[in-house]
């Protein structure tokens, strides 16, 4: 894994980058210690299905409601 310092990194970050999309991995370094570490980028998520707990999941018809004595205690009326 290939180590830059930090002015380096600024310095030539478009150079650095196309490294990334090859493949490669950088750690980037502050006074010789390492701070970060550049990786390409995965996506991996995949889309959601719409529906997928319909049936599963109850809520009850007063979830909204705040009960009197908890809207009290906040200063409401």
């Amino acid at each position: 894994m290939k180590s830059v310092g930090l002015f380096e990194a600024k310095s030539h970050l478009s150079e650095i980058i196309v490294a990334v999309e090859s493949g490669q991995s950088i750690i980037v370094t502050k006074k010789g210690k390492p701070v970060a570490r550049i990786v390409p980028f995965v996506d991996d998520a995949e889309p959601r299905e719409i529906g997928f707990d319909d049936g599963k999941i109850w809520i009850a018809d007063d979830f909204n409601e705040l009960p009197a004595d908890v809207l009290e205690a906040f200063g409401g009326s």
